[in-house]
C-alpha cells in the first residue's frame, strides 16, 4: 500500500511568528504536508505556551492546537550568532512567516532585500496591524483592537450598551492566516514558473 501525498509535501516553511496570525497560515500548510519549523526565543517560547489551560504536558491546551504538527527551535534572533542561523534555515526553505512589527526585522538585518538575496525563490508572509507600508504601518496592533478599527465592534452587542468582543478576539487572527496561507501559495506558484519569490503582506485590519 502505498503513502498518501499530500499537496505540500516537500515544502519546508519557517515560522518565526508568535501568537496565532502568520503562525496559523503555517499550521495550515502543515496540515496539508509541509515541513515547519517554529523558531522561538530561548527561554521563552512563544507566548501561546502559557495562553490558557495548562495540560498534563506543562504547556497549554491553546499551544498544542496552534502549534500541531510542527517541529519546534530556538534561536535569538536579535543575536548576531542566531541571526547566522536563521540565514542557513532560509538558504534551504521555501517559506517564511513572521509577525513582527514593521521595521523589527530590517533591525535585526533579517529584512526582504537580505532573504530574498539568501534565497530569490523564497515567499515571506509578513502579517502586521496595518500592512508594512502606510500612515500607521509602525503602530502595534492586536486583534481586539483590529475588531474595533475594523468597525466590527461596533456592530456587535446591544444598542444600548457599549460595542461587545464580536465572537472571539482572535477573528483578525484567524482570518489573516487563512488568507495568509492562500497568498502563500499562490505566491509558490508564481515562483515556480519565474524563479522569483516575493513577500505577501497582510494586515489585520
Amino acid at each position: 500500500m502505498s503513502a498518501v501525498t499530500k499537496p505540500l509535501d516537500g515544502v519546508r516553511v519557517l515560522d518565526i511568528a508568535t501568537y496565532i496570525a502568520a503562525p496559523y497560515c503555517a499550521t495550515i500548510m502543515a496540515e496539508f504536508g509541509a515541513e515547519v519549523i517554529k523558531v522561538e526565543m530561548p527561554g521563552v517560547g512563544d507566548p501561546c505556551r502559557r495562553l490558557g489551560t495548562v495540560s498534563e504536558t506543562g504547556d497549554t491546551l491553546v499551544w498544542l492546537s496552534e502549534a500541531r504538527n510542527k517541529k519546534s527551535v530556538t534561536l535569538n534572533l536579535k543575536d548576531p550568532a542566531g541571526q547566522k542561523m536563521l540565514k542557513d534555515l532560509i538558504r534551504k526553505a521555501d517559506v517564511l512567516c513572521e509577525n513582527f512589527r514593521p521595521g523589527t526585522l530590517e533591525k535585526w538585518n533579517l529584512g526582504w532585500d537580505v532573504i530574498h538575496a539568501l534565497n530569490p525563490k523564497l515567499v515571506m508572509l509578513r502579517v502586521s496591524g496595518y500592512g508594512q507600508t502606510g500612515p500607521y504601518a509602525n503602530k502595534p496592533g492586536f486583534g481586539r483592537i483590529g475588531n474595533a478599527f475594523g468597525g466590527i465592534s461596533f456592530l456587535a452587542g446591544d444598542p444600548d450598551r457599549p460595542p461587545a468582543t464580536p465572537g472571539s478576539a482572535t477573528l483578525a487572527d484567524y482570518m489573516a492566516g487563512l488568507y495568509g496561507a492562500l497568498g502563500v501559495v499562490m505566491a509558490m506558484r508564481s515562483a515556480e514558473a519565474s524563479g522569483i519569490g516575493q513577500q505577501v503582506d497582510i494586515g489585520l485590519y
